[in-house]
């Protein structure tokens, strides 16, 4: 089996020594170095967590194969808190048109799929994303890295979890989606630290979408508290950010955005 073959399927029922020869040969094959390897309790299971180092930068190993992503409506049913919240939004006149809290998650969250997708490394923090003048894939490109997919960005958030969140399927609405602290800063099922600030916004391959925040836009704007959160959601593309980015009068605002390199495992 190819080392990109790996499935989260298999990955998962392997013991913690099986793991480690992996991930040693898995580093070696893009140079790298392993620096830890961890079993964690994720999902009702174990779930091993690798971490290396290549050139000063760390990797977490994230695990492919066929994979569920996007937004189940049908899965999914909101909190009391959750309603007054959205509620609250509308007579301030956000929700963009949707009338229910539900119809609004089913237009901003990505749609319900299965795909399939290669094991990957993919960096731990994200980097400022390049100049302008540079575009974005070339100088990731001479580094031997490249962008994630929407998909790979999105399966590496929620690790599997079928939630809102990478987390759970709630938020502390009394708490801001921004700043030090909280579960959003906790490393995620792969240790990537990931949809962890509403300020953040990641590129991806997908020029219709930004990840992992919205450059504070609903937070800055009153949305209100849970419109504030939902752009750490792990199914959340904000179309609306990514038309911005990339129309025709723009130019990436490179001091809000940022990317999270991926080295291809061979």
């Amino acid at each position: 089996m190819m080392h990109a073959d790996l499935t989260f399927e298999r990955w998962r029922s392997l013991d913690l020594d099986a793991a480690r020869r992996f991930a040693g040969e898995a580093a070696a094959r893009v140079d790298a170095r392993v620096l830890t390897v961890e079993t964690v309790e994720h999902l009702g299971a174990p779930l091993h967590r690798v971490r290396i180092v290549r050139e000063g930068m760390e990797f977490a190993l994230v695990p492919g194969g066929r994979v569920r992503l996007g937004f189940d409506p049908d899965a999914w049913t909101a909190t009391p808190a959750q309603e007054a919240d959205f509620a609250e939004s509308l007579a301030e006149g956000y929700g963009f048109g949707a009338h229910d809290l539900k119809g609004h998650l089913v237009a901003e969250l990505s749609p319900l799929r299965t795909v399939e997708l290669p094991t990957v490394w993919m960096a731990v923090e994200a980097e400022p994303a390049p100049e302008p003048e540079d575009g974005l894939v070339a100088p990731l490109a001479a580094r031997g890295l490249r962008l994630p997919g929407a998909d790979e960005w999105e399966h590496a958030c929620g690790a599997g979890a079928r939630t809102l969140f990478r987390w759970g399927d709630e938020c502390p609405l009394d708490e801001a989606p921004y700043g030090a602290g909280g579960i959003r800063n906790e490393p995620n099922a792969f240790g990537l630290r990931i949809a962890h600030d509403s300020y953040s916004a990641e590129l991806s391959e997908d020029r219709g979408a930004v990840h992992g925040g919205d450059g504070g836009t609903a937070v800055c704007g009153g949305y209100g508290n849970l419109l504030g959160w939902l752009p750490l959601a792990t199914a959340h593309r904000n179309a609306d950010m990514a038309e911005f980015v990339y129309g025709p009068d723009g130019e990436y605002a490179w001091e809000t955005f940022s990317v999270r390199p991926v080295l291809t495992l061979p």
